[in-house]
């Protein structure tokens, strides 16, 4: 049975709620599962005519709190990460492109840049100043450990560097680019290759068991953070026939046009299907260890994905409708994430929040679930999601519903977004292109697919947004980009 509520019908209902910060008898162990490049719709828990089988996601949904209106901090990876790891907006850390990205330096020297932006300057690594949530769990007595994707920043910023004891497979790369890529040998610096044909998705998982089979009596931190969905588009060839087979029924190709792009409209690629099968089953193999071992019911697992769905670039693998764009892009489909939350006998099952969260809140509330003290001068951006799953009334559940939630991302998209900033307040977003001062503000409420721009009609509430935007972005001291000279 699916329950859905806001804070208030929470409140009525009377869910099983701890008091925020309150000690527990046990600290619980926490399983964090980050996605790639999976977009919003590419799930059956959000989806139910989704093109690809997630069956174990789907388990998972039946079992947590499914947030609707979940929010990657950027469009792009390694902005997204920081911020999870942080508490922090991109803006504030300076992380505002993925690592690797072109620099403004490199663009003024293009012969033939004919973009009236230069990209704005940005920092290819965390700072080791700041103190990642392994960090802080580590303090507390927490073993931590890392397997999959990392891609923020080179060598002695890596993830045994940030607080965790155990890394497989995090180092500088975006992507499996090494060797035989999703399959070993898989010439990663910190992956050591497994037999031939190996499939990289499910060594994340056995490394993942290995370190919970080892650390039963915990607490630990299991970050399995996958480089899935994210190209090179390559799938098991038995998931590939599958998909195949099962494409001859689904619908034909259809595209539409975003900006000067063409944008994906159906879900029927095979190899991307096959993807997303493979790494829903190796979320099955971790999660049937935690069951047979006893352990599900002390460990919280929390799942996303690091930005929008791939459609309008590199392939085109997946379709985000009814979110407008994807990867790349501040409209929807570029932000929202598919979003889970298991807490056993704390919160009910098969509840829906629609409430509006952030990848910046992952902190304060691991923290809050764990029983140790939050940590403001660090993850500032952020709020403990506890009120939200356990309908306690406290003055942080009506923090939620007060604030906008914001995004700065001053960069040209490889997949054809613009520079530009958005801030997100109930239901009105508004979002600010730099190149040419564009506003365009929407309900999400009545107009998810964001088609219908109410700028000229609403002033008010535009004019409200965007102060509050330009309010923020000065706050954090973002970085704007520079305007070419012509």
């Amino acid at each position: 049975m699916i329950r859905k509520f806001t804070f208030r019908a929470a409140s009525i209902l009377g869910l099983g709620a701890i008091a925020s910060g309150s000690m527990p008898d046990q600290h619980p162990n926490f399983l964090f599962i980050l996605a790639d490049d999976l977009g919003w719709m590419d799930v059956g828990f959000n989806n139910p005519d989704c093109f690809y089988e997630t069956p174990n996601f789907d388990r998972l949904a039946s079992q947590s709190v499914r947030f609707t209106n979940a929010y990657a901090a950027c469009p792009v990876c390694s902005p997204t990460r920081a911020s999870i790891l942080t508490g922090k907006y991109p803006a504030r850390l300076r992380t505002t492109d993925y690592f690797g990205a072109i620099q403004p330096e490199a663009a003024k020297k293009q012969p033939n840049y004919n973009r009236p932006l230069y990209p704005a300057p940005y920092l290819e690594q965390l700072p080791l100043e700041e103190k990642t949530i392994a960090e802080a769990l580590k303090e507390a007595g927490y073993s931590t450990f890392f397997a999959g994707k990392w891609h923020l920043g080179p060598e002695g910023y890596w993830p045994e560097n940030q607080g965790f004891d155990v890394n497989k497979g995090g180092c500088d790369s975006g992507g499996p680019y090494g060797g035989n890529k999703y399959f070993s040998s898989y010439g990663n610096p910190r992956l050591e290759d497994g037999p031939v044909r190996e499939h990289l998705p499910d060594r994340l998982a056995t490394e993942t068991v290995r370190f919970i089979k080892s650390h039963q009596d915990g607490p630990f931190l299991a970050y399995l953070s996958f480089y899935s969905v994210h190209t090179p588009l390559m799938a098991r060839e038995d998931l590939r026939l599958k998909y195949e087979q099962k494409k001859l029924s689904a619908p034909a190709d259809a595209w539409g046009q975003e900006g000067e792009r063409k944008v994906r409209l159906v879900q029927n690629h095979a190899i991307y299907a096959g993807m997303v099968e493979a790494m829903d089953q190796a979320v099955g193999k971790v999660l049937d260890y935690l069951r047979e071992c006893g352990l599900d019911q002390n460990t919280i697992i929390i799942f996303m994905s690091d930005n929008g769905g791939l459609s309008t670039s590199e392939g085109h693998p997946t379709s985000n409708l009814p979110l407008r764009a994807g990867k790349g892009w501040l409209y929807e489909g570029g932000i929202r994430e598919p979003m889970l939350i298991r807490w056993p006998q704390k919160i009910h099952q098969g509840i829906v929040c629609d409430q509006p969260v952030i990848s910046t809140d992952f902190y304060p509330t691991i923290l809050d679930i764990a029983g140790l003290r939050l940590q403001p001068d660090q993850h500032r951006d952020g709020l403990s999601m506890v009120p939200l799953m356990t309908g306690k009334a406290k003055p942080e559940s009506k923090n939620h519903q007060e604030r906008a939630l914001y995004w700065f991302y001053p960069h040209y998209g490889n997949q054809g977004g613009q520079p530009g900033s958005a801030i997100r307040k109930g239901k009105y977003k508004l979002i600010e292109f730099f190149a040419d001062g564009t506003q365009e503000l929407y309900d999400l409420s009545a107009d998810i697919s964001e088609k219908n721009n109410l700028a000229e009609s609403m002033p008010s509430v535009l004019q409200e947004l965007s102060d509050q935007l330009h309010r923020w972005q000065k706050e954090v001291e973002a970085v704007f980009p520079e305007r070419v000279a012509r």
